[in-house]
């Protein structure tokens, strides 16, 4: 197995691990952006948004048949948290070549939709198609709404939240309920701009191919993408705070069974 890294664009890099160990490869393609409870609602949006057509593939029925066309390959948003930086994309599983009929590439098929998605979508009167927008911002709010039936989860969330009140940190990948609310198709639009613009992007494949054919097709995939040799690799801030007395916050719910969680504060240590 070899693990190779090499930048395709500026700020855009690209990590490939060649292997010839599984049936199905995957390929990831992550925009980061610092953590802001102004910005995180609109991040998380994206890509539920970008996912529902494009312009050539306009609605889930024709992306669905574009996946079948790649022997059912499927290419879902992803949006994650990891320190003070927001990772919002899609990942992409899709047959290997090795297994396709008659040698048939799959691979260059299905970084064309990746790439399609993320540049191509769907619009109306120059910005996001309204219809899509409501119906991923109903969606997104109910799931922040929803994160308090998961008790083990939401006090966790609320640690970090007390915690970590002034700190990006403290911001949840999905954001709030007030931002997502409060997200249009003209906003939304102009935050996807932005992140095409500035964010630093990080391309993941795992498979058979060899590494020089994967970059040809991201290359390729992603030609139209804005070109910046400034974009922004988020960072961490590490704060060193006082030391306050210790605090407790309880919360009451009808629950059956209660959840304790704890947090310190290492005065500035880091993994480094």
């Amino acid at each position: 197995m070899e693990v190779l890294r090499r930048e395709l664009f500026p700020g855009v890099w690209l990590r490939t691990v060649h292997t010839h160990k599984f049936k199905s490869s995957y390929l990831s393609l992550t925009l980061m952006a610092p953590l802001s409870a102004e910005t995180a609602s609109a991040n998380a949006l994206i890509p539920s948004v970008l996912r529902r057509g494009t312009a050539d593939h306009p609605d889930l029925e024709s992306l669905s048949a574009a996946l079948d066309e790649l022997y059912g390959g499927a290419i879902e948003p992803i949006v994650r948290k990891k320190g003070e930086t927001q990772c919002v994309g899609f990942a992409a599983s899709f047959l290997d070549d090795a297994y396709a009929l008659e040698g048939e590439p799959v691979l260059e098929g299905a970084a064309a939709l990746l790439g399609e998605l993320l540049l191509r979508p769907r619009t109306q009167n120059g910005m996001f198609y309204p219809d899509y927008v409501a119906g991923e911002r109903s969606n997104l709010v109910d799931r922040i709404r929803a994160q308090v039936n998961d008790k083990r989860y939401y006090a966790l969330s609320r640690l970090t939240q007390l915690m970590c009140e002034e700190e990006a940190f403290g911001v949840d990948k999905l954001g709030d309920v007030e931002h997502a609310a409060a997200v249009t198709p003209g906003s939304l639009w102009e935050r996807y701009q932005q992140l095409l613009s500035t964010a630093q992007i990080e391309l993941y494949y795992c498979g058979s191919a060899e590494e020089e054919r994967v970059a040809r097709a991201l290359k390729e995939a992603l030609s139209a993408l804005p070109v910046n040799e400034g974009r922004i690799c988020p960072d961490c801030e590490v704060r060193l705070h006082a030391g306050p007395e210790p605090s407790m916050v309880e919360e009451s719910m009808d629950v059956t069974q209660g959840k304790l969680a704890m947090g310190f504060r290492t005065g500035g240590v880091t993994c480094w």
